[in-house]
């Protein structure tokens, strides 16, 4: 039986997301979720359930494929080196950054005015999910965690500027949801820290251990001791004198 086999969980919680993603943009094009039905509509209380519903929901088939892609990643690796938190991290981490969202005031950056916004998307997770697998791998300081935390950063870097409004870089209107962003990072990142001594721990060899003591290494380390004497023998001070001409020589560059 493999160690390090893959739970059915891994695969069957990141394909029912999509699923139901795909199903979710499906009921828009028939006109069931329209005039933001089912949308986070921020301090408003007919958009509360748009925590539940929005990453369901979608602009158009890119935004959809856009979101698609990196929850299906995303989600697998936190199932599969994760288990014993992967679905608190998931719902917590989906709950908390949609009301973090409807809290958050919608109003212009640059004049200070009031938006009326209608928020849908799966965006919000999708950074909840990259930043918790980047600081968790960070805070735990483990070397198969932190391998993941650099695959992520290696593929989803460039989320770090989707926090910022999209307005500060260009004249023209943005139609994407900065504030998710920011509040899926921050939410992540809590959770990261909040869980980093919870579930797998950081495996330590025995050896590693202090007093650490192996009579079977002791025996044999003895045993060659005995037969093999000249590793053992002091060199003449001559040939310690010719070694050491020869590296202080290797260090000046000298043949």
């Amino acid at each position: 039986m493999l160690k390090n086999h893959i739970a059915a969980r891994t695969i069957f919680y990141p394909l029912a997301m999509i699923t139901v993603m795909w199903a979710g943009f499906l009921l828009q094009q028939t006109g069931f979720f329209s005039n933001c039905r089912g949308a986070i509509i921020p301090l408003v209380p007919a958009g509360l359930k748009g925590i539940l519903l929005s990453p369901f929901l979608h602009g158009n088939l890119e935004h959809l494929i856009g979101n698609s892609i990196p929850i299906l990643i995303l989600t697998a690796l936190l199932f599969h080196f994760y288990p014993a938190i992967s679905t608190k991290v998931f719902f917590s981490g989906w709950l908390l950054t949609g009301l973090l969202v409807w809290l958050l005031p919608p109003v212009d950056i640059f004049t200070g005015n009031y938006l009326y916004t209608c928020i849908i998307g799966a965006s919000g997770i999708v950074y909840v999910l990259a930043f918790f697998l980047f600081f968790s791998g960070v805070f735990r300081w483990d070397m198969k965690l932190l391998t993941v935390s650099m695959v992520v950063a290696l593929y989803y870097g460039s989320l770090i500027w989707g926090v910022l409004p999209e307005e500060l870089f260009s004249d023209e209107p943005s139609n994407v949801s900065w504030q998710s962003h920011l509040a899926g990072a921050s939410i992540g990142i809590m959770l990261a820290f909040m869980y980093r001594k919870t579930g797998q721990k950081k495996k330590k060899f025995i050896w590693e251990f202090p007093n650490f003591y192996s009579e079977r290494d002791d025996t044999l380390w003895q045993k060659y001791r005995e037969t093999h004497p000249e590793d053992f023998e002091e060199l003449p001070q001559k040939e310690k004198d010719e070694i050491w001409q020869q590296l202080e020589d290797l260090r000046r560059g000298r043949k």
